[in-house]
This record gives structure tokens, sequence and C-alpha cells, in this order.
């Protein structure tokens, strides 16, 4: 029987952080993010955007994703006379650019259809794990004492690896002091989220000295060419992380020696097929990767730990447990055992949503039905 779409709701939320998380783009108390739900043949499949309310970290943001999927894009699955994860992937080559927006309609879907099957979206990944480790983001602390005790907090869960959020004026400084405090058996890395150029260069080769596992994006997310001649003046592996939008950017970014490392987020590259297509590659050519987050809830994070139980995931995570971030989720919550999180094992994603905590944190919901789908443009049917 044709699979079949039947109703979509959008779930615009806000949900508190635990602290206030500091990069050197934004300050956010609270994690405002575009749910969807879909509902095939009866099943609901749910993803989650990693849409921000305002486009700071990527071009999309939540209204104009929630825009695109009411007027264009569900009209267009909608009336494919069958719904799978194939069909959809076919279907949004039609649309052009937007990573984003794809990644949350093919990971509903397909959430949705590997529940049918019986089937978790690990195995689906292939993952050849049952856990993962993980480690910990810190974003900017207002000073250093404040930063040495959220360290030693994070390290004394088991958390495997530090990971601090820097920018120009806030980077070498906290950095020394994390490894003068914490030894050189500390495994510690560095974010700049775009925060520099290339008048910086001299400055970001005293790094060297702090024995990093990776700085990660330094420069702006389209300079590849300034990140590749980083790689030849120092030491400290360079990865990239915005630069990646999909498999045809990490190919470009490899072949320009860009990156000797690579952050795959599979809501910033398409979705889990995407993600799972740029480990093959980066794996083929030696390239480590690992998984990074955007602070997602529960249905994001079981995602993430199912790409991150792939071999080529040679790195902890920034995935985290649930109470890094969130003292209630909509999701139940993941625990840190030993420095690992458990990859779910159930259908699709593996996890249910709390409905009565959805509730709770949903600002808004817009539902579009298959009677109410007005037809596709004569350009993508």
């Amino acid at each position: 029987m044709a699979a079949a779409f039947e109703f979509a709701r959008i779930h615009r939320l806000r949900m508190p952080l635990v602290t206030p998380f500091r990069t050197s783009m934004a300050t956010e108390t609270h994690r405002e993010l575009l749910l969807l739900q879909l509902r095939v043949d009866g099943v609901d499949g749910w993803a989650e955007c990693a849409a921000d309310p305002e486009p700071l970290y990527y071009a999309e943001y939540i209204g104009g994703v929630a825009d695109l999927l009411t007027t264009r894009v569900l009209p267009m699955i909608g009336a494919l006379p069958r719904l799978t994860s194939a069909a959809v992937a076919q279907c949004l080559t039609g649309v052009p650019g937007n990573p984003l927006l794809k990644a949350v309609v093919s990971g509903a879907v397909l959430d949705a259809e590997l529940k049918r099957a019986g089937m978790p979206l690990a195995d689906f990944l292939g993952a050849t794990r049952s856990e993962v480790p993980v480690g910990v983001s810190i974003g900017i602390q207002p000073d250093t004492g404040t930063l040495l005790t959220s360290v030693e907090g994070y390290l004394a869960e088991g958390y495997q690896r530090i990971k601090l959020k820097i920018r120009p004026g806030a980077d070498l400084e906290p950095l020394r002091a994390v490894r003068r405090a914490f030894g050189d058996d500390l495994a510690l890395q560095a974010d700049a989220n775009q925060a520099y150029t290339t008048a910086d260069v001299t400055h970001l080769r005293r790094f060297d000295e702090l024995g990093l596992q990776m700085l990660e994006q330094p420069f702006p997310a389209e300079q590849l060419l300034a990140h590749a001649r980083l790689t030849q003046v120092i030491d400290t592996p360079v990865c990239l992380d915005e630069s990646v939008t999909g498999p045809d950017s990490a190919a470009t970014a490899l072949a320009l020696g860009a990156a000797s490392i690579v952050n795959i987020k599979p809501a910033r590259v398409g979705g889990y097929p995407a993600a799972r297509a740029i480990h093959d590659l980066c794996r083929s050519q030696g390239v480590p990767v690992w998984c990074g987050g955007v602070l997602e809830s529960g249905v994001g994070r079981a995602g993430n730990l199912a790409l991150a139980a792939l071999p080529g995931f040679t790195f902890p995570g920034d995935i985290s447990a649930t109470r890094r971030y969130f003292a209630e989720d909509i999701t139940a919550p993941f625990e840190l055992t030993d420095g690992h999180l458990t990859v779910p094992t159930g259908p699709g994603l593996g996890v249910s949503v709390d409905l009565e905590a959805l509730r709770r944190f949903t600002v808004s919901t817009t539902e579009v039905t298959a009677s109410s789908l007005p037809a596709p443009s004569p350009a993508h049917q």
C-alpha cells in the first residue's frame, strides 16, 4: 500500500537552558526551535530543525523554514504518489540550497518510514557501536574562576573532551588557564564560530603552544582557501564546521586541503543520508570526523547519537547528556555513563515525544492537512 501523507504539524518551541550559552555570535538563555511532526499512514515521524529565530549561524531561520514548509515543500511532497525518504530526497533536488529545511523534512519522513519497517535509525545508517563517547561544549565565561569550576564539574561527570567557545580577546588566556589547571592529558579543543579573519593568522599560530585536538572554524564559512592556507602554517589541526553544508562542499574542502578534521551536523548538511555520505567520503580519505550539536532537544540528540555510532566518528561528539542544557526535555532524558551515551535502539529515532512536555514548551503550532494542501506549482510537479 502506498505511504500517504495525512498531516504535518509545525511546532515552534521555546525551551529554557539551565545556564546561558555564549558564543562569539550570541548568548542564548532559551533554545528556540522548530519541530516537525509528519503523519504518514497513521505513523508520526519527527524531526528537529537547526535554524535559529534569526539568521545568525545560518542563512536559514525559523520563520523562513516554516514559510517554505507550508507554501512550497509540503505541497510538493504531499503530491507524491508514494511518500518515502527516497522519493522525498529526489523531490527536494528541485529546491536549491536550504539544507536545514531539507534535513527536517527528510528526517521526519525517514523517521516514519523506519518506524513502519521496525528499523532503528542507527541500523539504517550502518552504526557499529551501541554507545558513543561524548564531550562537552562550554560557552564563553565571565571570568577564569567560573570557567575552571565549570570544567572541573564536567570532568567529574565523566565527559571525555572539553571544548571552549572562543572569540578575539577571549581565546588564549582561557585556554591556557584550562591547560594549566588540568594538565597536558586533557583533550581540549577550541571553537571560533567564524570569529577570526585572515589578518589574525599570526595570532592563531600561537594556539600551537596549547596542544589542542583541533581549532574549529576560525574563518567565515565561505573562506575555504583561507582555511587551506592556515593548515599550512599552523600545527594545530583545523576542523571545518559551518563551511560544510553537504557532500559537495565537503568534497571541495577536502580537495583544497582546507580541513584536517570535519564536524558533521546532520541538521546542517541536509539530513542523515547526506551526513552518512560525508562520513563515507572523509573515511575514504583518512579524514577523521565527529558529530557536533546545536543545543538539540531529545529528538535531535537521538539522531545525532545514531550517526555518531558510525565507525569514522573517532572524536567525542558535542552531544552531551540532556541535563547539560535542559532541566526538562520533550523526550526521556539521555544520561551520561562512564563518558558515553547509549544509542537508541527503538524503531526510527528510537525516542517518544512527551506530548504534555511538548505542549508546555510550544509557542505556536501550524497544522497542514492533506485536504488543505494547495496544488504544487507546475515547476515542481
